[in-house]
């Protein structure tokens, strides 16, 4: 953890746990379903294409046990990551792929910061977190919002608990979906302070909304997600096109169907909605994308990513947090093990502990 005596950088990771099978998953997916069962069967679909992607050194893990837990963190800390982020799912007081969480709050272990982000969207079949084939709806209500505070309230007390100014960090995926947001933010604020505990610091993602100041909506601040796929031309197209075989050519692969993009062309294109705001946000990265697990040939695939590229965009992220008060010098990293979209900072076979190694390098640039 960042000495938090003189100047330091605060790089947050997002922590997927659907590394265990659960009822409902063996129900919508089959029997002992994880999200390393949508990796491995994952096909090149051009030369040149890196897949499937495969862990290297964690291997296949199982996120009920706690050595997993304890490897993570192990090479988290190692590298220059304050905490993991989890992600944290509520559907009207039904909770999804609890367990490590579960665990961590349970045992203490592994003594690693944390915080947690709801992710606050319905389940679909098609993983795209669309109103369409619905597995898991999301709902809202008063009586849901307290029950929900009441159970957060055990995991801002722990000592673990990633804070600014002593408040535990808090984050919403979907801000705007909230259908009364100020009236969601000041009940968590206060059954806090009335139970005893600092008002959450409550972190709102643009990751749908990407030119809302979030803190009109009673939030702290505002993330500045990535990737913004919205920001890709005919990301959501799965048919043919024209431009599509234009822009694919440009990348050396003849295909007018398949969803190509470049990864720096990309994130110059996201970083770029931050013009759109008057007060400072708290910048994101992502370290690739490709869903073809997910999706197969209609999965998004950012190409041309590499540990080198990735850190040179860190890096600048990380000088321009520095202009932040102390104890808001973040940048969050997505995503720790997001396998089955590509996006990870765990060692795979392809760059080994590369983009580990891009973390720690700027990480050791502006810790003092």
């Amino acid at each position: 953890m960042p000495n938090r005596g003189q100047p330091s950088i605060r790089f947050v990771a997002f922590y997927l746990p659907q590394f265990h099978p659960i009822p409902e998953n063996d129900a919508w997916w089959g029997k002992g379903f994880t999200e390393w069962t949508n990796v491995v069967k994952a096909t090149t679909l051009f030369t040149g294409h890196k897949q499937p992607r495969l862990p290297s050194e964690l291997g296949f893990y199982d996120l009920r046990l706690p050595e997993a837990r304890q490897a993570q963190a192990e090479l988290a800390r190692e590298h220059g990551i304050e905490g993991f982020c989890y992600w944290h799912y509520w559907f009207d007081g039904q909770r999804l792929l609890e367990r490590p969480f579960n665990e961590v709050l349970r045992t203490g272990e592994p003594d690693f910061p944390f915080c947690l982000a709801w992710a606050n969207e319905s389940w679909s079949r098609r993983w795209l977190g669309e109103n369409k084939d619905i597995l898991m709806p999301q709902s809202y209500s008063p009586a849901d919002d307290l029950n929900h505070i009441h159970w957060l309230l055990q995991a801002f007390a722990d000592r673990r608990c990633i804070r600014v100014d002593g408040r535990p960090v808090f984050m919403i995926y979907r801000p705007t979906d909230l259908p009364e947001p100020r009236r969601t933010t000041d009940l968590f604020r206060n059954e806090c302070i009335r139970n005893g505990l600092p008002e959450p610091f409550l972190i709102g993602s643009n990751s749908h909304c990407w030119d809302v100041d979030c803190q009109t909506l009673g939030f702290d601040r505002t993330l500045l997600f990535m990737p913004q796929l919205g920001n890709l031309p005919e990301f959501m197209m799965d048919g043919p096109s024209e431009s599509r075989r234009y822009r694919n050519a440009k990348l050396g692969v003849e295909s007018d169907t398949l969803k190509l993009y470049d990864y720096e062309e990309a994130v110059v294109s996201m970083l770029g909605n931050r013009r759109s705001y008057s007060h400072s946000v708290y910048p994101s990265i992502f370290v690739g994308w490709d869903n073809v697990p997910r999706r197969g040939e209609h999965g998004i695939i950012i190409v041309n990513s590499s540990p080198a590229v990735f850190g040179r965009h860190l890096a600048h992220l990380a000088n321009e947090v520095q202009q932040h008060p102390e104890d808001e010098r973040f940048v969050f990293i997505n995503a720790w093990n997001e396998w089955a979209e590509g996006n990870y900072l765990e060692p795979d076979i392809w760059t080994g502990r590369g983009h580990l190694e891009e973390v720690r390098r700027v990480y050791a640039t502006k810790s003092g």
